[in-house]
């Protein structure tokens, strides 16, 4: 098998793959797009980390050669992964490799800005010695905020708890179970941002959470705050923490990812002088963490290539390419209505009844459950979620999964189910495939509906009142947003109606409040396929 190297690899993973049988490694760090594309068509597979984009281009140009895609590190922002489930192609990342050295650096932020190292070295640098104007604070006893509690936020909690400081967080999807486990409390967004001494984002980059630490969100924050962001770009406005760092209502913020990197001449984080800490996406960069990737993807690439075996894969679970073939389409339902369910529930899950009826009874269902567990977690978990560790971190949650099996499945000839159980209410999806690959939502907590998964869609829930339809195409069309379909369900005329609205992009948050203040809206949620 032919592997393209373009991001380099540590060294103790080239020697793993030089000496592999089966395996012809080519090394082209620092590859431009134009070689990429005209080059890509000669590779079975292609390792990167995060400087080449994987497009679908770049997937097109291959010609359907490539086999394999291996991301040496956690993030896979740069390769397009429906692109290449559509191919069959295998992405593959490191999931563990890097998360211990992503929550230093996050703690190592955190030293930075309480006690102004870099500021004060760059001032002795000057031949300065600014005692007075460098005095930090102490990090004893203050509270931590978490906005969100994924792994990575988990490994930081347990070490800033190890500085007896206290740790509450925010994760609408956690259990108080699973938090206090740990040693977090779980609080309100609201009473988070009172709360804290220190505020920092480990939650995924979503719909709901770009810009959630904005301008109204620090008015309610303690002065004096610090802030840390080594997650996402676009989770906290950078414009608007740009402002409250120079007007001192935040004393200090660090920051290792950004909207765009690198980051962009005019970036306002950057016309900050003082009370700032900034890192070129400095969390996975050490040696060992580089030594782990680097093995941890030899050895995947060396087991595809060898043994055919599939290990750590974010697109497909380990099957044979038989199975899979016969699966693929149950898979991408079963992902889809986790990833549905995912996406519009708001509060923590304790239990996640998967029921499969007809067809999607007949085979071996466990990675089909695996598929709704990863569609499920993936919106809501700040790494990358995969069929591998899908389970376990469902088991770490507290989320109890139970699955049941029936030949008969109604007025369908297959029929998926996903219900969640929470501590004070019940939430049901239903899907099917029609002919062969067409799959389709059927029922959203009881309403029957017609629903085609794709792209951008806003879920209304509404009472069945005439002109609801119109006013919310009306401020949709006033602010620009192209509609494509709307798919209508409702049990009884005059009772609760559910909407799907498909939209050509992300709709901006002022126009959902807009929607949302309607008179007759019951629920508004943004999802994405």
């Amino acid at each position: 098998m032919k592997i393209l190297i373009t991001d380099g690899l540590a060294k103790q993973g080239l020697e793993l793959l030089n000496s592999a049988k089966g395996v012809e490694v080519t090394e082209k760090k620092g590859i431009s797009k134009e070689e990429l594309l005209s080059q890509i068509k000669d590779y079975d597979g292609i390792v990167v980390r995060s400087a080449t984009k994987v497009t679908k281009e770049v997937i097109d140009a291959a010609g359907g050669n490539l086999k394999v895609i291996g991301r040496a590190g956690i993030g896979v922002d740069n390769i397009d992964l429906e692109a290449a489930t559509r191919n069959g192609i295998v992405v593959m990342n490191t999931p563990e490799s890097n998360a211990i050295t992503t929550a230093e650096h996050t703690i190592t932020l955190l030293f930075s800005l309480a006690r102004n190292i870099p500021q004060a070295h760059m001032s002795m640098k000057l031949g300065k010695w600014d005692r007075n104007k460098y005095s930090g604070v102490e990090l004893y006893g203050k509270t931590v905020g978490f906005v969100g509690l994924g792994n990575i936020g988990k490994l930081v909690a347990e070490r800033v708890i190890g500085l007896k400081m206290k740790a509450i967080a925010y994760d609408p999807y956690l259990s108080e179970a699973a938090a206090s486990k740990i040693g977090v409390t779980l609080v309100s967004f609201d009473e988070l941002l009172s709360q804290a001494d220190v505020i920092t984002v480990h939650t995924p980059k979503t719909p709901e959470t770009e810009n959630l630490i904005n301008k109204a969100a620090i008015e309610k924050m303690k002065k004096g705050v610090i802030i840390i962001n080594c997650a996402r770009g676009g989770i906290i406005n950078e414009q608007d923490i740009a402002d409250a760092l120079k007007n001192k209502k935040v004393a200090g913020a660090a920051f290792d990812v950004y909207t765009s990197e690198p980051v962009d001449k005019d970036n306002p984080l950057l016309a900050v002088d003082e009370n700032i800490v900034l890192t070129p996406h400095l969390g996975a960069s050490t040696e060992e963490a580089q030594i782990k990737v680097g093995t941890a993807m030899a050895e995947q690439i060396i087991d595809f290539a060898v043994n055919g075996v599939v290990r750590n894969a974010i697109n497909m679970p380990s099957l044979s390419m038989q199975q899979l073939k016969q699966m693929k389409p149950y898979l991408e339902l079963a992902e889809i209505l986790g990833s549905l369910q995912g996406q519009l529930c708001k509060s923590s899950v304790n239990e996640i009844e998967i029921s499969y009826e007809g067809k999607a009874s007949e085979s071996n269902t466990d990675p089909l459950t695996i598929a709704v567990l990863k569609g499920f977690l993936a919106p809501i978990m700040d790494i990358v979620v995969t069929y591998v560790n899908a389970p376990v971190i469902a088991k770490e949650r507290n989320i109890k999964v139970t699955e049941s099996k029936s030949s008969e499945s109604g007025a369908y000839t297959s029929l998926i189910t996903v219900k969640l159980k929470t501590s004070d209410d019940e939430y049901s999806v239903s899907g099917t495939i029609f002919g062969k690959e067409e799959l389709r939502i059927v029922k959203v907590n009881g309403v029957p509906i017609d629903v085609i998964p794709q792209g951008f869609l806003l879920v209304s829930e509404n009472w069945d009142k005439p002109g609801f339809i119109g006013s919310m195409c009306t401020i949709l069309g006033e602010n620009g947003i192209n509609i494509g379909l709307l798919h209508l369900g409702r049990k009884k005329i005059g009772g609760r109606a559910i909407v799907f609205t498909n939209v050509d992009a992300v709709v901006p948050n002022e126009v959902m409040d807009e929607i949302y203040k309607l008179e007759d809206t019951i629920s508004l949620t943004q999802v994405s396929f």
